[in-house]
């Protein structure tokens, strides 16, 4: 099952205030352990908000609004997201749980959602399914 862990961003982050050197290094530590243990799909941080533009897309088929950042706490500004791949919810909680995050800089929230599967992920189950049958058959042959 992927995951996508958000890091939420913080009025530190908005401001550009970053964790310095050992946050950097403790999150390419963290990376490379999820690389290692063959989980990482992918991970990137955001700019922030200020940087964005927000395509609005009104009901009744009106012409989008393009607004230009940064925007506003309420929608709560993303700083980060890291994509895994984990056989469990409880697994992708146990590696957001190890997330690396800046100290000093108040709370700080990391979201743990699981992605809609795709036609690839449907493929590999299947895969993995006929791959699974065949060694049965195979494991029972032997056991004959």
């Amino acid at each position: 099952m992927r995951f996508m862990l958000m890091v939420k961003a913080t009025g530190y982050y908005e401001a550009g205030i970053d964790g310095g050197k050992e946050l950097y290094a403790a999150r390419a530590a963290f990376q490379d352990h999820m690389r290692a243990a063959g989980i990482l799909q992918s991970s990137e941080e955001l700019l922030p908000s200020a940087s964005g533009i927000r395509v609005v897309f009104p009901p009744g088929g009106e012409a989008p609004a393009m607004l230009p950042g940064p925007f506003s706490p309420e929608q709560e500004w993303i700083a980060a997201y890291t994509v895994i791949d984990v056989e469990t919810e409880e697994d992708a909680l146990k590696w957001a749980l190890r997330m690396p995050l800046p100290p000093g800089q108040g709370e700080h929230i990391v979201e743990v959602r699981r992605l809609a599967s795709t036609v690839a992920d449907t493929a590999l189950d299947a895969r993995t399914k006929a791959l699974s049958a065949d060694l049965q058959d195979h494991l029972s042959l032997l056991n004959s």
